[in-house]
C-alpha cells in the first residue's frame, strides 16, 4: 500500500499534475486491485482495464524503448499463451538463408555478432534478431532534455570496469573500442570541500564512508523520519536499529562477523566438495553460520544482495557468495577470485546511460556507419544510430529491429539437420527465414518456449531457470541542494512501507555525456533507483510470480505519487520541493530482470547436473545458448564470455 492512504498529500502538492517529462509503456493505466494482483496478469488483460498512452515520449535514440514496452510484451505472451504451437498458415518466406541468426540483440547477441563475424570464414553471413526498438537488451539508457539540459541514465546494466591484462573481456574492450579508463568526469565547481562523488552508481552504497546516511521512517518509529549521517563515523550511534541487529552490524563493519565472501573462499576449486556443499545451502544460511541473525540479515545485507540478484540471500545458493564467472579468475591485483570485490568498486565507472553505450560501441564496430561521426567516445554515445543502416542487404551483419521470434526449429531431424528454420512476427505480419546455426542470445524463459524441437533434457534444464523483476526509475531533479546542505551525496533505507528501492546517489558521468564539464549541488541531475522486487521467505518461484504481477499492475501514475511523496518525506526538511525540483521520471519494468541462482544452481542436486551445464556443455543441433543467466552472475562480462563459448561451438560444426 502506498503511503498516501491517509491522504496525507495532495496532488498539487506533489506536483502530480505538472507538466514534466514523464515516460512509461504503462502511462495513466487505470488496473484493478485486490485478489487479481496476485496471480500473473498479461499486458493485454492489463490494457483492456482502461491504458492510454499520454505521457512524455523521452528524446534521443530510445525514446520508445523503456523497459520491457507494450508491443514486446504482448509477443511475449502470445508465444507463453500458446498463439504460435501451431505453425503460422499465413506465414512469410523471406527467402533470406544466413550462415548464423542470433535471436536476441542485448549484450549476448551483439557480442556472439562480432565473434561471428572476426572468427568465421569470409563471405559469412549473420543476422540479429531483436524484438525491442532499439539493440541492448536491459542495456539501455533514459535521456532527458530539461530546461536545455541533456542528462543519460541507465535503464539496467550500468558498469563497467578494469579488464585482466590478456583476458578475454580485455581483448573483447578493445576490439569494441571500449574504454572507461580514458573517461573524464566533471570538476568540482560546488562550496569548498569537495565532496567526493561515485563514478558508479554502487560505490557509496557499498562502501557508505562519511558522505552517505541512513533514513529512518515510521517503520522504526520516526515521525518524521530522520537521517543518520556517517553511520559508522557515529557507531550506529542514534540509529533505531532493533538492539541486536546493532550489535550484528557493528561487528560486521569491524570484521569480527559475517560477509563470507570477503574472507578466503573455504574450498580448493569449484566443484570440489566444500564448493558443492555452497552450492547445496542457502546464501542466508552461510551467513548465519557466519555469525549474523536472520532479522539483521534480511533487513541489512538482502537489499544488497537482490540490488544484484534479484532476491535476497534466502532464494539463492550459498556458493554465490563467492561466484562471479565460470572458471578460475583473476582480479586486478592478480588475486584469485571468485565474487566481485567491494574494493575494487573505486575502480569501476558507469558510462553515460550505462551499459548502452558499451553496446553502442559493439555495434559502431560491427557497422561504422550505423552511429553518425567517428568511433571516439563523443561520437558514439552523442551520434544518432542510422536504423535504416542496421539491417541493410549486403551488411556481413545485420540487426533486425522490432522482431520477436517466435519459432526455431531443426529442418529435420537435429542430429543430422543442415539448416534451422527461423520464424518471426514484425509489423503485424510472419515471417520465416533459414539459417545454418543459430544463437539464442535471450533469457531462458523465452529459449525453452521458442526453441519447438528442444530436446527434453534442455527443456527440463530450463525449467530449473528462476526470474525475479526490476523496476528501474530514473527521476531528474533540478539540483541536489537539499542532499548536499545534509552533508552527503547518497543513502540507504531499510524496508519503509511505500518506498520504492534501498537507496540512491549522485554520480558523477563523463563529460561527453552530459556535456557539462562542471558539477556541484546547483547541477540537475538523475537520482536512479533500482527496485527488485523480492519477498523473503517465499519460495523462489513465487517471489518471481509475485514481482511480476505488482510490477505489471501498477499504473504510473501510482509509481510517480509514491516517488514523489518519498522524496518529499525523506528530503523536504531540507529544502526540496516535490512539484518544483521534479523535472522528470521515467519509469523501466523488467520483468524476467534477474535469474534467481538458487540451491543447486552450480553443482546440481540429487544426482542431477546443474541446469546451466545441461545448456552450456554442448549445442543441440545447429542452436547453441548464449546469455548472462548461465554465467551465473548478471555482469557484462558474463554475457561476453558465454557469447564467445557458443559461437566456437557453432563453428565447430558449420565453419
Amino acid at each position: 500500500m502506498a503511503m498516501n492512504a491517509d491522504n496525507k498529500y495532495g496532488d498539487k502538492t506533489l506536483g502530480l499534475n505538472e507538466p514534466i517529462c514523464r515516460r512509461d509503456f504503462l502511462n495513466a493505466t487505470l488496473l484493478a486491485a485486490g485478489s487479481q494482483l496476485i496471480r500473473p496478469m498479461s499486458p493485454i488483460q492489463l490494457l483492456a482495464q482502461g491504458w492510454t498512452e499520454n505521457g512524455y515520449s523521452g528524446v534521443g535514440d530510445y525514446c520508445d524503448a523503456n523497459g520491457n514496452t507494450v508491443e514486446v510484451m504482448n509477443s511475449a505472451h502470445a508465444i507463453r499463451d500458446g498463439v504460435f504451437d501451431t505453425f503460422p498458415a499465413d506465414v512469410v518466406d523471406t527467402g533470406e538463408v544466413f550462415d548464423c541468426v542470433v535471436v536476441g540483440g542485448g549484450i549476448s547477441g551483439l557480442a556472439s555478432a562480432l565473434f561471428f563475424k572476426n572468427q568465421a570464414r569470409s563471405g559469412r553471413t549473420c543476422l540479429v534478431l531483436d524484438n525491442h526498438p532499439i539493440f541492448g537488451g536491459e542495456a539501455k539508457r533514459n535521456e532527458f532534455n530539461v530546461n536545455g539540459t541533456r542528462l543519460l541514465a541507465p535503464q539496467g546494466a550500468n558498469q563497467a570496469g578494469p579488464q585482466i591484462p590478456g583476458s578475454l573481456m580485455d581483448h573483447f574492450y578493445r576490439q569494441a573500442g571500449f574504454d572507461p579508463a580514458k573517461y573524464e568526469y566533471p570538476k568540482w565547481n560546488g562550496p569548498s570541500p569537495e565532496m567526493p562523488l561515485s563514478q558508479t552508481v554502487y560505490v557509496k552504497m557499498h562502501s557508505m564512508p562519511p558522505t552517505f546516511g541512513f533514513y529512518f521512517g515510521a517503520k522504526f518509529g520516526q515521525r518524521p523520519g530522520m537521517w543518520l549521517v556517517d553511520p559508522w563515523g557515529k557507531n550506529l550511534e542514534g540509529a533505531p536499529f532493533p538492539a541486536g541487529v546493532k550489535v550484528d552490524l557493528l561487528k560486521w563493519r569491524k570484521k569480527e562477523v559475517g560477509a563470507p565472501g570477503d574472507a578466503p573462499r573455504p574450498f580448493e576449486y569449484s566443484g570440489d566438495e566444500k564448493s558443492r556443499h555452497l552450492d547445496s545451502i542457502t546464501m542466508e544460511d552461510l551467513y548465519v553460520q557466519s555469525g549474523l541473525s536472520r532479522e539483521t540479515i534480511r533487513m541489512f545485507f538482502a537489499p544488497i544482495t537482490a540490488q544484484g540478484r534479484g532476491v535476497g540471500p534466502d532464494a539463492l545458493s550459498g556458493f554465490s557468495e563467492y561466484f562471479r564467472m565460470p572458471g578460475k579468475q583473476k582480479d586486478i591485483k592478480g588475486r584469485d577470485s571468485y565474487r566481485f570485490r567491494f574494493e575494487q568498486v573505486k575502480n569501476w565507472h558507469c558510462p553515460p546511460g550505462g551499459l548502452a553505450e558499451f553496446c553502442r560501441h559493439i555495434v559502431k564496430t560491427l557497422m561504422p556507419d550505423a552511429i553518425q561521426g567517428p568511433s571516439t567516445p563523443e561520437a558514439v554515445c552523442r551520434g544518432r544510430v542510422n536504423f535504416e543502416v542496421l539491417d541493410r542487404p549486403g551488411n556481413p551483419v545485420r540487426i533486425r529491429l522490432r522482431s520477436t521470434v517466435v519459432r526455431v526449429e531443426h529442418e529435420g531431424d537435429s542430429e543430422k539437420s543442415g539448416f534451422v528454420q527461423v520464424t518471426y512476427t514484425r509489423n503485424g505480419k510472419v515471417y520465416r527465414l533459414k539459417a545454418r546455426s543459430a544463437v539464442m542470445a535471450g533469457g531462458g524463459w523465452s529459449t525453452k518456449r521458442v526453441v519447438r524441437d528442444l530436446g527434453s533434457d534442455y527443456r527440463e534444464a530450463y525449467n530449473n531457470f528462476l526470474y525475479s523483476a526490476v523496476l528501474v526509475a530514473n527521476v531528474a531533479v533540478r539540483n541536489w541542494r537539499y542532499l548536499h546542505k545534509m552533508g552527503f551525496s547518497g543513502g540507504r533505507w531499510f524496508g519503509e512501507q511505500g518506498f520504492l528501492g534501498d537507496w540512491t546517489e549522485i554520480v558523477k558521468t563523463p563529460t561527453f555525456g552530459s556535456y557539462a564539464k562542471t558539477i556541484g549541488p546547483g547541477s540537475p541531475t538523475v537520482l536512479t533507483l533500482y527496485a527488485p522486487l523480492f519477498y523473503p521467505g517465499l519460495p523462489t518461484v513465487e517471489q518471481g510470480h509475485k514481482g511480476r504481477a505488482e510490477l505489471f499492475s501498477t499504473s504510473f501514475r501510482e509509481y510517480e505519487r509514491r516517488i514523489r511523496e518519498q522524496f518529499d518525506e525523506m528530503f523536504s526538511h531540507s529544502g526540496f520541493n516535490p512539484r518544483r525540483d521534479i523535472l522528470g521520471i521515467i519509469l523501466n519494468r523488467w520483468g524476467h530482470a534477474f535469474c534467481n541462482t538458487q540451491p543447486g544452481f552450480f553443482f546440481g542436486k540429487s544426482g542431477k547436473p546443474a541446469p546451466r551445464d545441461v545448456i552450456r556443455n554442448q549445442p543441440f543441433g545447429r542452436i547453441a545458448f548464449a546469455h548472462t543467466d548461465l554465467a551465473g552472475f548478471p555482469y557484462h562480462g558474463g554475457s561476453v564470455t558465454e557469447a564467445y563459448r557458443a559461437v566456437e561451438q557453432l563453428l565447430k560444426i558449420s565453419g
